[in-house]
């Protein structure tokens, strides 16, 4: 199976940038420097195990977003077939963790939030750029 360095690697390195976070009070360097992030946790649609994604996080009111743009796959993450499934996730934001409710934004707000994280980090405009799909904005509902 040729995906699985690549796979393997990805696990590797969100296992290390989650360790970062938590270390740290969210705070993580690299790629990710002086943005926020969080850790959002699911529950494996297939597997019912528990699993935690680091994600780049915008504000949304009250609430926190994040974008399944998988790095521009043309699949959505699997943390947002996760969500699809069940949208009660756990949220970790600097020290803070909490539960919440994932809810896909619907339009126009998914075109504002997006556009919002283009203008934070440049590289998602390219994410969707002749993608065949429309990569879906998540709002993080505190409950």
């Amino acid at each position: 199976m040729a995906d699985t360095p690549d796979i393997e690697a990805m696990k590797a390195w969100n296992q290390q940038i989650i360790e970062e976070f938590r270390g740290n009070a969210g705070v993580v360097a690299g790629p990710f420097e002086g943005q926020q992030m969080a850790l959002l946790t699911t529950t494996g649609s297939k597997s019912g195990r528990e699993h935690t994604t680091p994600l780049v996080a915008g504000p949304a009111g009250d609430h926190v977003y994040v974008v399944a743009s998988a790095a521009g796959s043309p699949k959505d993450p699997a943390w947002y077939r996760n969500i699809q499934a069940d949208a009660k996730v756990t949220v970790e934001v600097a020290a803070e963790a909490y539960e919440a409710v994932a809810r896909p934004a619907d339009e126009p707000q998914r075109t504002e939030l997006y556009a919002a994280m283009v203008d934070r980090m440049p590289q998602f405009a390219g994410y969707q750029e002749g993608n065949p799909r429309t990569i879906p904005v998540v709002i993080l509902e505190r409950v």
